[in-house]
């Protein structure tokens, strides 16, 4: 398990009750947030000073009580060192010479990774950018995405694996002759093809949105 809960041993005077939700980091557990329970300390403080009544009226049992307080501080800067420490990996994958070689890839859950889609023409030349930037264009209107037309095609693929991109798409040759473009997951690395206009349902259904 990479996360767990550890109960304070020595309490401030307001609290009854601390606990810190620590997550396993690759250098050992770390706190990400902190949950306090500071029962009634601070609202029966202001009442008596305020001398005003803070008391809440429960009709279901007919009493009067002053609610207690349950404080929580989360920091936003450990809590994505925390998801990126979850979601990187270290697999093998073909390349380009057809040996296998070490692809990094952070396996971000596709709801929140960064960048949902990238596109791709194959080379640049015979109308596959053109086409490619019109697709990036209609897809970006719905996800974010990303448009990258530098280096080889292998490498573009293990560019977007390092950020946490989902899904990759292809403009190739078939793309000019049926309107189909090649997606491909980025967990198992397999392609399938898809008309074109498939291409917003598609990623709707599989990034949950």
């Amino acid at each position: 398990e990479s996360l767990r809960f550890k109960e304070h041993e020595k309490l401030a005077h307001y609290a009854s009750r601390a606990v810190d939700i620590e997550f396993n980091f690759p250098f050992g557990w770390g706190e990400i947030e902190g949950i306090h329970s500071r029962t009634d300390f601070d609202l029966r403080n202001h009442q008596s000073y305020s001398g005003k009544k803070l008391e809440y009226f429960d009709s279901l049992t007919n009493k009067r009580y002053i609610p207690y307080i349950v404080e929580t501080s989360g920091g936003v800067t450990r809590t994505t060192m925390a998801l990126i420490c979850n979601a990187y990996d270290e697999d093998e994958a073909p390349s380009e010479k057809g040996t296998l070689e070490k692809r990094t890839v952070l396996r971000f859950t596709p709801r929140i990774a960064p960048i949902k889609v990238a596109v791709f023409p194959l080379v640049n030349k015979d109308g596959m950018p053109e086409l490619a930037r019109k697709i990036h264009q209609d897809v970006q209107k719905h996800f974010k995405s990303m448009y990258d037309d530098s280096g080889a095609i292998g490498r573009r693929y293990r560019r977007q694996d390092e950020i946490g991109t989902p899904f990759c798409i292809t403009v190739d040759g078939l793309t000019l002759q049926d309107e189909t473009v090649t997606i491909r997951d980025r967990d198992s690395m397999l392609q399938e093809r898809i008309n074109i206009s498939q291409i917003v349902p598609y990623l709707k259904e599989k990034l949950s949105l």
